[in-house]
C-alpha cells in the first residue's frame, strides 16, 4: 500500500466506480476488493467495504461508507489530455455513462465525483501569462467540454 492514498467515499458503489475508472483511463487498475468482516452502519457482513484502485497512476481507496457524505467540486480528478480526440474520449466516457456536464472542462461521473478533463494546450496557454493567457481563459469560460482548436485560436489571437 502506498504511504499516501486518496480515499474517496461512495454510498455503495465503490467497486463499480473503480472498475469504470480502470476501463476508462490508462495506468489505472483495481488491485483489491475487501469485504466487511461484520455488519456496519451502512452495510452487512460480506458487503464490499473498500476497493483499492489507481486512476492514471494515483493510488486510491474507495470506501462504501453509505449516504452520510456527498461528493462536491471541492475534490476532483484532473486528467491532462494531449488532443481533442483524447479529450472527447474521456469526456464522452464520463458523461455518456450517466455523468453530467459542467463548465470549463468539468464534469461529474454518475457517482458524483468531479473530473476536470483538461487539454495541455489550455494549461500551457494559462501558464504563458499575459494576453495569450487572457484570451485562452476567456475562450474557456464559455465552454463545457474544452475545444482544443478554439483554445489554440485564442492563443494566437
Amino acid at each position: 500500500m502506498a504511504k499516501n492514498t486518496i480515499c474517496v467515499w461512495y454510498d455503495k458503489d465503490a467497486e463499480a466506480a473503480a472498475r469504470f475508472y480502470a476501463e476508462t483511463f490508462p495506468d489505472s487498475a483495481v488491485s483489491a476488493v475487501h469485504r466487511a468482516p461484520s455488519d456496519y452502519p451502512s452495510g452487512k457482513k460480506g458487503d464490499v467495504l473498500t476497493v483499492a484502485f489507481t486512476v492514471a497512476g494515483i493510488p486510491c481507496l474507495g470506501l462504501n461508507g453509505g449516504p452520510a457524505f456527498k461528493h462536491s467540486e471541492a475534490f476532483s480528478f484532473q486528467i491532462a489530455t494531449d488532443d481533442q480526440a483524447e479529450t472527447d474520449r474521456y469526456w464522452n466516457a464520463i458523461v455518456g455513462n450517466g455523468g453530467q456536464e459542467s463548465a470549463c472542462g468539468w464534469c461529474k461521473d454518475k457517482w458524483g465525483v468531479s473530473w476536470q478533463i483538461t487539454p495541455r494546450v489550455l494549461t500551457e496557454a494559462l501558464a504563458a501569462g499575459g494576453e495569450e493567457a487572457r484570451r485562452a481563459f476567456e475562450a474557456m469560460m464559455g465552454m463545457r467540454k474544452i475545444d482544443v482548436a478554439a483554445i489554440e485560436a485564442a492563443r494566437r489571437g
